[in-house]
């Protein structure tokens, strides 16, 4: 890939993380004026349906085979029904701002349920970044051994961040068969269909509440569905595809930063020095926890190594 393009890359995943930042503030609105089961799953469905646009003009639809069906359901029922349910569901209970600090273990979590499930080396930089990563934790929820329990609110985003982490086990084994924007779309079809099933038990009278809201909230909504979770996820997994997992992963790092400056400009919450210790501690855990750190110094000591061959 030339520079030109690389950087183009990096610029719209960048950009697709600040928006996500966004979105936790955006949701955070969403569940507060809108019945948020129901919601969830009217978003979910609108950001499935961008997706099968993309790819119905890109063409790139084709039949699934059993094993490719298999992963690709498991993996919408912990990436979109689990997560997303849960998610919508914290963000009644906890500020936007922790929670999106929560939600930047996914990188890390996902490194080592790799380990343990893919057989992906597990090495001491990666465990120094489990630890930094949950020094963070304990920052987030206080900085004090007196408030180590967490919330209600802080256990079910905790648990969001869990299962999405498991299912991108599912998606990287699905995707090493099957075009990545095919995944995400049958991923947010059915998982809708699954979320609004469970909305009409949960939530009787969701569907009626949901045509109450101001007009700046159903705003919200399509930007929501449409930009930050249909387009958002299309733009992300094409970035896995050009530069790989690892590359693309470092730019979760950007999702807690840009969630902890909206939820301040938007909503008003007050970022504590405890939250800043915690984004740093679970940033540096999120590099070296992904192998980034390990990579970038294992570059170094090649091109010291050629330097002296050549030399």
């Amino acid at each position: 890939m030339d520079q030109k393009r690389l950087l183009l890359t990096y610029g719209l995943v960048f950009f697709v993380t600040a928006i996500w930042g966004l979105n936790i503030v955006m949701i955070k609105v969403l569940v507060a004026e809108l019945p948020p089961q129901t919601m969830t799953a009217f978003r979910i469905m609108m950001a499935g349906i961008t997706a099968l646009f993309i790819i119905i003009l890109g063409k790139s639809f084709r039949r699934l085979t059993k094993r490719e069906w298999i992963y690709t359901l498991l993996g919408c029922v912990f990436s979109v029904i689990l997560h997303h349910l849960l998610l919508a569901v914290g963000l009644t209970m906890i500020d936007a701002s922790n929670a999106s600090l929560i939600l930047a273990l996914v990188p890390l979590t996902t490194a080592t349920l790799a380990f343990v499930f893919l057989g992906e080396q597990l090495t001491k930089l990666r465990t120094i970044g489990f630890i930094l990563a949950l020094t963070g934790v304990f920052f987030i929820q206080g900085g004090s051994f007196r408030n180590m329990q967490l919330s209600q609110g802080e256990l079910i985003i905790f648990i969001a961040m869990f299962v999405q982490a498991i299912s991108f086990i599912f998606v990287k084994k699905a995707t090493e068969t099957l075009d990545s924007k095919q995944v995400t779309t049958i991923m947010y079809l059915v998982g809708s269909i699954g979320l609004l099933i469970i909305s009409l038990i949960a939530e009787p009278k969701g569907i009626n509440e949901m045509t109450s809201a101001p007009i700046f909230i159903y705003i919200l909504f399509i930007v929501s569905g449409v930009v930050a979770t249909g387009l958002g996820y299309v733009v992300f997994n094409a970035a896995i595809q050009k530069i790989g997992a690892g590359q693309t992963a470092i730019f979760n790092n950007f999702v807690p930063f840009f969630g902890l400056v909206f939820s301040a400009l938007f909503l008003n919450e007050t970022i504590t020095a405890s939250q800043l210790i915690g984004f740093v501690f679970i940033a540096a855990g999120v590099l070296f926890g992904t192998g980034y750190i390990e990579k970038r110094l294992a570059k170094r000591h090649n091109r010291i190594n050629t330097k002296r061959s050549v030399g």
